[in-house]
């Protein structure tokens, strides 16, 4: 488990079109390529190592933009931002996910009392924010790439839907537990998927929001293909989604991402505040979740998973949102994982379009912990 912490260790350069670096919300390693996403963009970056300049651990650039619009009939028009929260690469495609909520606008500096009312009064839903999807990863001449369709068979698709909502929220808006928080922005402690993870053809959101009464909420589901799109799959005879409800220390979902078959969790505050963030290990979830019997829409576990390191967070900057393991043969040793923020400070962004991430290294004498049963 993660024991130490190399900070502004890996520098990540983007091009001057970026609109991805100060806004970081998705990360994922194909090969030696590293894939980010942003919270304000319709699109992917990829950036691919480079020698050090600076004395960082990484380096990487070379920055190349990937709009979504070109492998995915996207739910709204392409310059629509999806709000990506969360990505995930596994057997050869990306998987994505937007929030899925509701924004408010926030009050700006220089504008009157009233126009700063009524922003705060303004509600909107952009329909690239329903967004579930994968796209396909191919290896072309410079790296990783992503396409529409392969010579394999593999394809992009996105869960269906429209404008409006995709069938998982259709199907959320009746639900007892959170039905109600998608009628509330997310950042307002309402519907807020920040996370993806993914094992054994399942698929686990993370939930930013809600949080109800400590308990924080992972959102299990199965995807299948139907008519060149995704639908919800069985997990019972009269299950199409799962709810699990764990603790966090009363904060939410940033990030998740599966480690073997352990489960890490990077987790914050639900509502935009400077306060703790912390990574939580949840060892040998995927038997904990394979163990829940078909036809349970719901558990509350009592055990799972466990703090093992709080991360640094600055006022109004450097907030930790996304999570990845690093391929061994990137960066031989210790396990490592890179930790990138949203709001970077300048001491995290030295130079324009420059930002710079941290590793958090496994103790090379630290023994895995038991294992809990829930």
């Amino acid at each position: 488990m993660p024991r130490q912490l190399q900070a502004y260790s890996v520098r990540l350069e983007f091009g001057g079109e970026a609109l991805v670096h100060a806004n970081l919300s998705g990360v994922a390693f194909v090969n030696h390529d590293l894939w980010v996403a942003g919270d304000e963009a319709a699109g992917l970056m990829r950036l691919t190592r480079l020698p050090s300049v600076a004395g960082e651990t990484l380096r990487f650039g070379d920055s190349r933009f990937f709009p979504l619009a070109e492998y995915l009939d996207l739910p709204d028009a392409a310059d629509v931002e999806a709000d990506l929260e969360g990505m995930a690469y596994h057997d050869g495609y990306l998987w994505l996910v937007g929030s899925h909520g509701l924004k408010r606008k926030a009050p700006k500096a220089g504008r009157s009392i009233t126009e700063n009312l009524k922003r705060l009064a303004t509600v909107s839903h952009d329909g690239n924010r329903c967004l579930l999807a994968r796209i396909p990863v191919i290896e072309g001449k410079q790296g990783s790439e992503l396409a529409r369709k392969t010579a394999d068979g593999r394809t992009a698709a996105v869960l269906s839907g429209n404008d409006r909502e995709n069938e998982l929220s259709a199907r959320l808006a009746d639900d007892p537990h959170w039905g109600a928080y998608l009628r509330i922005p997310g950042k307002d402690n309402g519907f807020d998927i920040e996370g993806l993870a993914v094992h054994d053809g399942h698929l686990l959101l993370g939930l930013r929001g809600p949080v109800l009464r400590g308990w924080s909420g992972l959102l299990e589901v199965r995807l299948k293909d139907r008519d060149d799109g995704l639908r919800l799959g069985k997990l019972g005879e009269k299950v199409r989604y799962r709810k699990h409800f764990v603790r966090l220390a009363g904060l939410g979902v940033r990030d998740l991402l599966w480690d073997g078959d352990d489960l890490f969790i990077l987790a914050g505050p639900t509502m935009v505040l400077d306060g703790a963030i912390r990574v939580f290990r949840w060892d040998n979830a995927a038997a904990a979740l394979a163990s829940v019997p078909e036809e349970c829409p719901a558990m509350l576990w009592e055990t799972g998973p466990q703090e093992v390191f709080s991360l640094p967070h600055g006022i109004g900057t450097d907030r930790a949102e996304a999570i990845t393991r690093l391929p061994q043969t990137l960066l031989p040793g210790p396990a490592s994982w890179l930790v990138l923020y949203d709001a970077p400070s300048p001491a995290r962004s030295p130079a324009t379009h420059v930002v710079l991430g941290d590793l958090l290294q496994r103790d090379p004498v630290l023994k895995k912990a038991p294992i809990r049963k829930a």
